[in-house]
């Protein structure tokens, strides 16, 4: 690198941080290196979708402090009997709930906001609907992190300063991730790194606050489960709005939407069905089925425009009927969601925009149904195929509730096979009348010039072409058409997460292995053992398993019990080297090095017995928080316990436990130093 340097700032893992720009001599190498270092961003200062996120969180916090405020005053409110205070605080509460429900509304605005996340380029597309990151706060583990470690794990926790500070680092990140690829994998990062630290352990006295992404109300619950399900409802939500961003005029970014809200689909599944007894509305089991049948109406809908897509301008008979059915079948699901979406609880915390959306959606695709069916009989010469004829009368459902109605379903001449097509074509344009009224009826969604563009032109292609076949002197009437049969022959599948794929390390490592120094074991203070024998004497103790190494068996008399070791004590250090990761060779070769004098570490588990296990092929699996949430961990890892207590080699063949120390048959006296320090608290 140069001499000359710039020194610029930039937003590393979540925080500012000065860093060395190199010069123009190196400029080739500045993007690797930034790519290294840079883990979060802060878009809210610079895209319009961040500075959106910048709005939501401030009112986040606006709406937290009104709450108290109200809280305050109900209590005080119960507790005066002052008559006088209790029409003051009345008169504060009216207040307080007027600026609360001011506050809810401008939020509720802020998600109705669909059309920021929307592709610019595809200006001719339905807009989706995306979803607003959770918002949570910053919370410093430092000091809890390190009491835990001196108390629970008896070691000095300003050893794991940075490790600490890693941790908090990425959590800082994750609370502003990129709108993209690297933002998803920050996200699945920081929940793998979570699985490791809800084992190694948890302040109960950090309650984590998270903030609801549809009504902004706080929520805190004394758990990592509830900060595993917010983070995979923002991998879920970052999801939608890259799909809602990309450029559905061409198949590439059809393709990329239809995948990206099958994965938000999978992951808000994965969420409903690991995670239960959430404290706030959005993670609550009706909100979750709700956006997942969203999601999926949203990817089958990408779908039916790249059908559309891809077909040609001219198209068949055979070609206008499938889409007919298809756009049916977008109608179908869209209704379903109209039909969660409206009920209760969910429509009292969902923005009515989205309520008015999905309703326009469901009377557009109807329309255009209708429309597709229409031009394939109107715009085909000549008499139809019996292939056709079948068709028709099987995608075409007779209503027999409308007064009008006569059953067309099969034209057998040219005139019913006209009359058939402007029915379809009129009753197109009713829906797309209904669908332009039902937007206008919305405030937020007449802010969105697109649709209703969109809407518009779809209006007037379905006039055009009614007004082309209307003719003076045709007095016939036209008859209510049958509803149309929705099918499709694309199979959604819902793609749940993969965490495997972003694998971590775990932070706090040096605390030894996960399965054996966890939270949820407990073992006595660490003890020294200093054992000194002669040459032919033996210090009359056997080891066996990895990871840590376990004293299998004390002999009775040696000098390992008189110095204080007992059966299924745990090796952790020999000398100054720490052998709690050590594997069963390597502690072998470590004492034998040590010759006639042995220093170890010792530390007795006092909840479980590690010579018997209760199940040798067990994995690790996070349990039941007191909280009441339930969760499955993802990242997974080879439990020690199992070699420990199988002693088996690598090869898989069984080996010895070893014990070079067997007692001498001599009959000699033993000479013996030792000493027993309890370590205590460090």
């Amino acid at each position: 690198m140069s001499t000359k340097q710039l020194s610029r700032s930039c937003f590393v893992n979540g925080y500012n941080k000065t860093v060395v720009r190199p010069t123009h001599d190196d400029m080739s190498t500045e993007s690797n290196y930034f790519a290294k270092i840079v883990r979060g961003c802060d878009p809210r200062a610079q895209t319009c979708r961040g500075k959106l996120q910048s709005r939501r969180s401030k009112l986040n916090q606006e709406i937290n402090k009104e709450l108290m405020l109200r809280n305050g005053a109900e209590n005080l409110f119960k507790a005066t009997n002052n008559k006088k205070l209790r029409e003051t605080v009345a008169l504060e509460l009216s207040f307080v709930n007027s600026n609360l429900q001011l506050l809810k509304e401008q939020l509720a605005e802020l998600n109705s906001s669909v059309d920021v996340y929307q592709n610019r380029s595809a200006n001719l597309c339905v807009p989706m609907i995306p979803l607003g990151l959770k918002e949570t706060k910053d919370v410093d583990f430092q000091e809890s992190f390190k009491d835990f470690i001196h108390d629970h794990y008896y070691e000095n926790g300003n050893k794991y300063d940075d490790s600490i500070q890693d941790f908090r680092d990425i959590r800082q990140a994750m609370r502003t991730p990129m709108r993209d690829q690297s933002g998803i994998n920050l996200l699945f990062e920081y929940y793998n790194h979570l699985h490791y630290i809800e084992r190694r352990f948890f302040s109960s006295d950090k309650s984590l606050g998270v903030y609801d992404s549809l009504t902004g109300v706080p929520s805190c619950q004394r758990t990592v489960a509830f900060e595993k399900a917010s983070v995979l409802f923002n991998i879920a939500a970052l999801y939608t709005q890259i799909g809602a961003r990309q450029d559905r005029t061409k198949n590439s970014g059809i393709d990329a939407s239809v995948d990206k809200y099958l994965r938000s689909a999978g992951m808000f599944r994965f969420i409903q069905e690991h995670f239960s007894q959430a404290p706030s509305m959005d993670l609550s089991v009706e909100t979750l089925d709700m956006l997942v049948s969203l999601m999926l109406a949203q990817a089958r809908e990408c779908l039916f425009e790249k059908l559309i897509l891809n077909g040609n301008d001219e198209k068949t008979i055979e070609q206008c009927l499938e889409i007919a059915q298809e756009s049916a079948q977008v109608a179908d699901v869209y209704d379903a969601v109209h039909k969660c979406i409206s009920s209760n609880p969910v429509k009292d915390y969902v923005p009515y925009s989205w309520i008015s959306l999905v309703l326009v959606k469901v009377q557009h695709y109807k329309a255009l149904s209708h429309y597709y069916l229409a031009i394939g009989l109107l715009d085909y010469v000549g008499e139809l195929k019996k292939s056709v004829c079948d068709t028709l009368q099987c995608i075409q459902i007779s209503n027999h509730g409308k007064s009008m109605l006569i059953d067309y379903r099969a034209p057998q001449a040219d005139d019913e096979q006209r009359l058939l097509g402007k029915a379809h074509l009129r009753e197109a344009l009713l829906l797309h009348e209904e669908s332009i009224r039902v937007h206008r009826m919305c405030r937020q969604l007449r802010k969105v010039d697109t649709l209703l563009d969109m809407l518009k032109a779809s209006h007037t292609t379905s006039l055009n072409k009614y007004a082309d076949i209307e003719e003076e002197d045709d007095f016939q009437e036209v008859v209510d058409p049958p509803a149309i049969q929705a099918s499709t022959k694309y199979q959604l599948t819902l793609m749940p997460p993969d965490f495997s794929q972003f694998e971590v390390k775990d932070l706090f490592h040096q605390l030894g292995p996960l399965a054996i120094f966890s939270a949820k074991n407990n073992w006595t203070p660490p003890r020294i053992i200093k054992l000194r024998k002669r040459a032919d004497e033996s210090f009359g103790f056997s080891v066996r398993g990895d990871s840590p190494v376990i004293i299998a068996g004390v002999d009775g008399g040696s000098l390992a019990e008189v110095g204080g070791m007992k059966e299924g004590d745990f090796i952790v250090s020999i000398g100054d080297i720490d052998a709690k990761s050590c594997h069963h060779d390597e502690v072998v070769s470590l004492i034998k090095a040590a010759d006639c004098q042995l220093t170890l570490t010792l530390v007795t588990p006092i909840n479980r017995n590690f010579l018997k296990p209760r199940n040798p092929c067990h994995s690790p699996v996070s349990s039941a928080s007191s909280s009441g949430m339930s969760s499955l961990s993802c990242p997974t890892e080879q439990s020690p316990t199992s070699s420990i207590c199988s002693n088996k080699s690598k090869d898989s063949n069984w080996r010895r436990t070893w014990n070079p120390f067997k007692r001498s048959d001599s009959k000699e006296k033993m000479s013996m130093v030792y000493s027993c320090n309890s370590l205590g608290r460090r």
